[in-house]
This record gives C-alpha cells, structure tokens and sequence, in this order.
C-alpha cells in the first residue's frame, strides 16, 4: 500500500498561516491533528530536534543572560505556552517533541552551571510530566565538571523521567574524546541512555566566518558536529564505550557526506595520526552505530545519508522553533529510495525504541 499522510488530504493541503511570527502548514480553523499513516498504520511522529528556554535559567547568567537567545527567528517561541506550542506541533503533524535546550552554560563556574542545569531538568520534567503524550526531554548537563554532569544525568533518568541529554559539540576548548570526559560516557553507558549533540560553533574561526550569509552558523554548525564526531572516532572513544548511544544533529553535520576520506587519512598522512590508537574497525563503519537527525532538508539528503550511515540510524528532527524545517515529515515522505517501514521508522519508531517512549 501506498505511503499516505491523512492530514495533507483536502483543504489543509498547501495553505498557511502565521502564528507567533512564524508560517505554519494549517489555516487557523484547522480541525485537531490527523494521525500520520504508513501503509494503513498509525505512526507516532517523533521529532527529536525541538527547542526551549526558561527564563529562571537564563537569568542566572547574570551579566552574560543578554546573549543567551540569539537575534533570530523563532526566539519567543523557545518560551513554551503549552496550547500554541500544540497547536504548532499538530500543524507540522508532529505527535511529540523531545525537547532540548541548546548549553550556553558552559563558560560558568560550576555553582552557576549546576544551578542552570537543574533548573531546566526540573523544568523540563514538569513540562513533560503535564503532557506526557506530546513531550519528552534530554537534560541538560554542566558538562564543564564531568562528575557532576554524571551525577546529574543519572538524576535525570531515575528521578526526572527525561529521556537522555542534550550537550554540545566542545567544551573549554576540549573535544570530548578528552579523558575528562569518559565519566559522561560511562554513566550514559550503564544507563542506556542517548546524548545528542547539538553544536554551537566553531568560535576559533570567527573572522573567516563573518560576513555575509550567517556562516557562522550555516557552515560553523554543521562543521563542529563533523569535528566532534570525528575525534570520537579517531581517538577511541566509540571503541572505549562500545555501548554509547550519539545521536548527531542537523544529519551529523559534513562527516557522513564524506566519511570515506576518513579512512584513507592514517595510510596517506601517518604522522598525523597516533599509532598506539587501534581503531577496532574503519573511520567509517562508527557511523553505523551512530544516529542522525533528518534535518538535511531534501529526499536527495536523506538517500544519501541513508546509504552511508543506514536507514535505521536516522531520527525525525525538525530545529524548531528556528523555523529551518517547518514540515520536517514531508521529505521523509517524499524518499522515493526509502521503504515504506523505513519511512515508518524514520518518522518515530525509531527514536520510540531509542529513547524507550511508551516502554
């Protein structure tokens, strides 16, 4: 049978509105979400990549809190009224949310960074808590003091109900294959539990990314995830921590569009590479036992990554409320060179099963 959407059939197809500053696919009499379908069966719309703040949290950055939120699209949205936020949601045929709040606490001490960090992990879970049908959580972590951030992430998961955690791509200028950091890894480990990484930028290459174009976050993004990526993979740390879940967001940034020079680079440049670091299997074949959002934008994107990284390592994500992809099911649905179950598992069941959601 056909891959079908319920909530493109009649009226609703192709029409808009604006809500919130933002255009969304549904016109304000719009009746209450339709259930998404493959081949005949409901399926649970998962987007991973959601965002949010809290004020409480943003306050306690003193001085610094002016540059929390950034001069763009979407910033008034990140503060969450439950109702709009739904309606958004249905609008974008998104059954849940799994939300995250991107760090800007990592330049604090640890004091202040603790303080942020259980401020939105008790406010995360109480959002949730409020509609447990729509939204889950990754927590956030002062991922500047490791054994806290261990602490704190166990926390999450045993008393909190969150799903996970939320980190960034470095920090302090540390990658986080450093062995400061296996902490995290190991409790993430033990517990099961996925930590998607959300870049902020690469700040060292400030000057080469201004002008024109918002490079610092078109290129800077996509780039540090690449980075980060690869230093999990090139220093060991995926083989330290075999059982480490990583999902990558926007698609895992350049590295699976060209993984394969990864594992040319120590036959070709040996002395850029450590030779007491044996790698248990090629650069490429980590990416296998990673996960990757969907925000790539185009079917072409999603064959792509698909073939490099496998279909069932790809989740829904959608960037919201930065209005980068405000029909983030629509090129799953349009991937002519995926099945019908990998679509199916793409749109929710697999993050469904990663994140243990109606386990």
């Amino acid at each position: 049978m056909t891959t079908r959407r319920n909530f493109l059939k009649g009226s609703l197809a192709g029409l808009v509105f604006c809500g919130c500053g933002l255009p969304f696919a549904a016109h304000a009499q719009a009746p209450a979400r339709l259930p998404v379908t493959v081949k005949g069966k409901t399926v649970k719309t998962i987007d991973t990549h959601a965002h949010c703040f809290f004020q409480q949290a943003i306050d306690l950055m003193g001085e610094d809190a002016k540059n929390v939120t950034p001069p763009v699209k979407g910033v008034k949205e990140h503060f969450i009224v439950i109702e709009q936020r739904l309606k958004e949601m249905d609008a974008m045929a998104i059954d849940m949310e799994v939300l995250s709040i991107n760090p800007f606490w990592y330049r604090k001490e640890r004091d202040v960074a603790e303080a942020i960090c259980k401020i939105n992990n008790e406010k995360l879970a109480e959002l949730c808590g409020s509609k447990p049908d729509r939204f889950a959580a990754f927590a956030s972590l002062p991922m500047q003091a490791p054994d806290l951030a261990a602490q704190m992430l166990e926390t999450a998961m045993k008393k909190q109900g969150l799903k996970g955690a939320a980190i960034g791509g470095a920090v302090g200028g540390l990658e986080f294959s450093d062995p400061k950091f296996h902490p995290v890894w190991a409790k993430a480990e033990e517990l099961g539990v996925p930590l998607f990484i959300h870049p902020q930028g690469v700040a060292e290459l400030g000057k080469r990314l201004s002008g024109n174009g918002w490079l610092g976050n078109t290129i800077g993004n996509p780039l540090e995830t690449t980075i980060a990526l690869s230093h999990l993979i090139f220093e060991g740390t995926l083989d330290k921590f075999p059982g480490l879940k990583v999902i990558a967001a926007h698609g895992g940034g350049y590295l699976p569009s060209y993984a394969d020079r990864s594992d040319h680079a120590c036959m070709v440049g040996p002395r850029g590479c450590n030779a007491d670091i044996k790698l248990k299997k090629k650069p490429s074949e980590y990416l296998k036992q990673l996960y990757f959002d969907s925000l790539i934008f185009s079917p072409e994107a999603i064959r792509h990554l698909a073939a490099q990284v496998g279909a069932s390592q790809i989740v829904l994500g959608s960037d919201y409320p930065y209005p980068w992809q405000l029909q983030p099911v629509d090129h799953i649905f349009a991937s002519s060179s995926l099945s019908d179950d990998e679509k199916a598992n793409i749109l929710g069941n697999t993050a469904a099963k990663l994140l243990k959601i109606g386990a």
